[in-house]
């Protein structure tokens, strides 16, 4: 995203490098003022909410401003860097230039192209489509009303009528209601988040754009509303004293904060969205899985997987996607707005994954059609993209199903919470060498415990349990991928 400052240079604005994201940070700048660069040249890597991505440069030019440090969230569609495009040397360090971008103000002839338009966007979000650079201001109230019906009142009654106070004039966006409320893209989705009603916010920005502090203050009385009528009562009674709870303790000396942001901070969100969002049913059942265990290494044997991962997450993947084929129901979602059932006749397979940026969860597109070879190259490919950090956003949208492998961490099991917007995760266990009772005698057995989590708005203890079962038998009795695929 571009703006044309000036005829020599060039903003480049925080793209939406996802699907309506409003933010990202600034991981980590590759140039420096001073430093050339190329149409396409990677400038800087962002984290969104969602991933961390690089962002490349569209023209040819001098780098002459870095406006944010590394570390630092922006919002989009904020200039980051200008570039020089007519081929001179940046200004030198700590001398403002004559014709910054902060100076220019004045908008842009309408009809007029900023040089570089033809380029197609390579990201979403990505353009070099002109704007203005200054918002108009909005209009006052009309007085000359007020004026003309004094003169009326005037002529009628042979004299001048006494000055009346002036009535208070009510809140421009609200009082006009003839011109949309003026707030950038990230205020807009907080005040649809928040449920405020952007026509009646006060605002309290330059030329009356709303800002966050308007629409949070402007939400407040909702969350906390306090009766009038109540007030006289309470003023007759003594006040009550409530204990207050100690004030919490820190010691900076031992002890480190660590900022909340990136995909660590959307996953926190959509965690809590879908734990009190969602009604959670966790299901259990412990299985022998020594058969399954030996297919895994027949399978490393295989030419046909020859250079694949083989490992029994593939095997449980593939147990997953038959069980959900016999009983297709649960692969759905709940659609609040309309009050209706979404059953999805595709699956795309979340696999979560613990990365250094935090736990993101990358899906398998329309998993269900793959080969298990084809499989294994998916799961292979997800978990060494998640492992460098180059995990798409695209990557992680659209999930059905997912399923996250605690035992890894020697743990035998959990209770997951879903993915916003899936109907059901399958939490797998560790697999232990445990006494089983098998054909009659207590054997040491291959033993793992699976808990299956699904959203009880859709999904009722009998499809649940039914699932779970299948998966289950699948894994005690590998040759079932036959029978049942």
């Amino acid at each position: 995203m571009t703006t044309m400052t000036d005829a020599s240079v060039r903003e480049f604005k925080m793209p939406d490098v996802g699907e309506g994201l409003t933010e990202a940070e600034i991981l980590k700048w590759y140039v420096q003022v001073g430093d050339t660069v190329t149409d396409g040249q990677v400038v800087c890597e962002v984290e969104t909410a969602k991933a961390a991505v690089e962002l490349p440069i569209p023209y040819d030019g001098v780098v002459r401003d870095l406006r944010f440090p590394e570390g630092t969230t922006v919002d989009v569609g904020t200039a980051i860097i200008t570039i020089d495009v007519s081929g001179g040397s940046a200004p030198a360090a700590g001398q403002a230039p004559a014709d910054t971008p902060e100076a220019v103000t004045a908008p842009e002839v309408s009809g007029t192209k900023p040089e570089g338009t033809g380029r197609q966007p390579v990201l979403v979000g990505y353009g070099v489509a002109a704007s203005s650079t200054k918002r108009r201001p909005r209009k006052g109230p009309e007085l000359p009303v007020q004026q003309a019906s004094v003169a009326i009142q005037t002529e009628l009654n042979g004299h001048s009528p006494a000055p009346a106070a002036p009535a208070p004039q009510p809140p421009a966006p609200a009082a006009t209601g003839q011109s949309r409320p003026l707030a950038k893209p990230p205020v807009r989705k907080l005040a649809k988040d928040l449920g405020v009603d952007l026509t009646a916010v006060i605002p309290s920005g330059p030329d009356g754009i709303i800002t966050r502090e308007d629409v949070h203050a402007a939400a407040a009385p909702a969350q906390a509303p306090a009766p009038l009528e109540q007030a006289p009562a309470a003023q007759a009674t003594a006040p009550v004293q409530v204990p207050q709870a100690p004030a919490a303790s820190y010691d900076a000396a031992r002890e480190t904060r660590v900022p909340v942001k990136g995909v660590r901070k959307a996953t926190a969100q959509a965690m809590v969205g879908s734990a009190f969002t969602a009604p959670h049913v966790t299901e259990f059942v412990t299985v022998d899985v020594t058969r399954t265990l030996k297919l895994v290494e027949e399978l490393k044997q295989d030419k046909e997987f020859a250079g694949l991962r083989v490992n029994p997450l593939l095997l449980i993947a593939k147990a997953l996607l038959v069980a959900i084929k016999r009983n297709p129901d649960i692969n759905a979602s709940w659609d609040e707005a309309n009050q209706e059932i979404v059953l999805k006749h595709y699956v795309n397979l979340g696999i979560a994954a613990a990365t250094p940026r935090g736990l993101i969860v990358p899906n398998i597109k329309d998993a269900h059609t793959r080969t298990l070879p084809q499989l294994a190259q998916d799961l292979g490919e997800l978990v060494t993209t998640a492992k460098e950090g180059r995990t798409s956003p695209t990557a992680m949208q659209g999930g059905t199903v997912t399923i996250t492998n605690v035992g890894v961490f020697g743990v035998d099991t959990g209770t997951p919470i879903l993915p916003p917007g899936e109907s059901a995760i399958l939490a797998v266990g560790a697999i232990k060498l445990q006494p089983w009772v098998h054909k009659g005698k207590v054997k040491p057995r291959q033993v793992t415990t699976l808990a299956l989590s699904f959203d009880h708005r859709l999904i009722d203890g009998e499809l649940g349990s039914k699932v779970l079962a299948d998966v289950a038998a699948i894994l005690e009795q590998p040759k079932k991928l036959i029978t049942w695929a």
